[in-house]
């Protein structure tokens, strides 16, 4: 992460490990704030993605976005993703102006995050109501919540790079 920073990109601090946020949102709970979460791929970063990081960061105080590494996404989504590599996709994520923090992280799931930030809200878009939310009992189990927002119709990663044999169906905020 440091050799992001070092490339001129200040929105970078706010790429962190998990090790190193932890203590960060401890201290801004004691502040009384509210953390909320969300992942996803971000592969190539559209209008959808954005209208539902915007939303999750009106669930709460503190946004952090956990970002799946290359070899996961290539496991979710197949051999001919990620378009663009790692570290192009967390800068991206920084960027917005919503997003407070932002996490690499190497499983499919974001169940051991989840587990060592303790959110106060998990979010995730709507398509995910008939379906299963990782980490959802882990969140209710400590007294957070979990919120599924509205998504922009037309806007998936997957539709847009028309990656119909995509394994996970790609949903839109993949």
């Amino acid at each position: 992460m440091s050799a992001l920073r070092g490339r001129g990109f200040e929105h970078a601090k706010k790429i962190r490990l998990v090790g190193e946020l932890e203590p960060v949102l401890r201290e801004s709970r004691s502040a009384g704030q509210k953390v909320v979460f969300t992942n996803g791929c971000f592969d190539l970063v559209h209008p959808g993605h954005r209208h539902l990081l915007e939303g999750a960061a009106r669930e709460g105080d503190i946004l952090v976005v956990a970002v799946n590494s290359d070899e996961s996404v290539r496991r979710l989504k197949g051999p001919g993703r990620p378009r663009l590599p790692l570290e192009d996709r967390l800068v991206r994520i920084a960027a917005l102006e919503c997003v407070d923090h932002v996490i690499p992280f190497e499983e499919d799931t974001p169940l051991r995050i989840l587990e060592a930030l303790r959110p106060d809200v998990l979010v995730k878009g709507e398509e995910y109501r008939s379906g299963v939310v990782v980490g959802r009992e882990l969140v209710e189990g400590y007294g957070g919540r979990v919120a599924l927002l509205p998504m922009l119709p037309r806007f998936s990663t997957t539709g847009l790079l028309g990656d119909s044999a995509t394994p996970s169906g790609g949903g839109p905020e993949s």
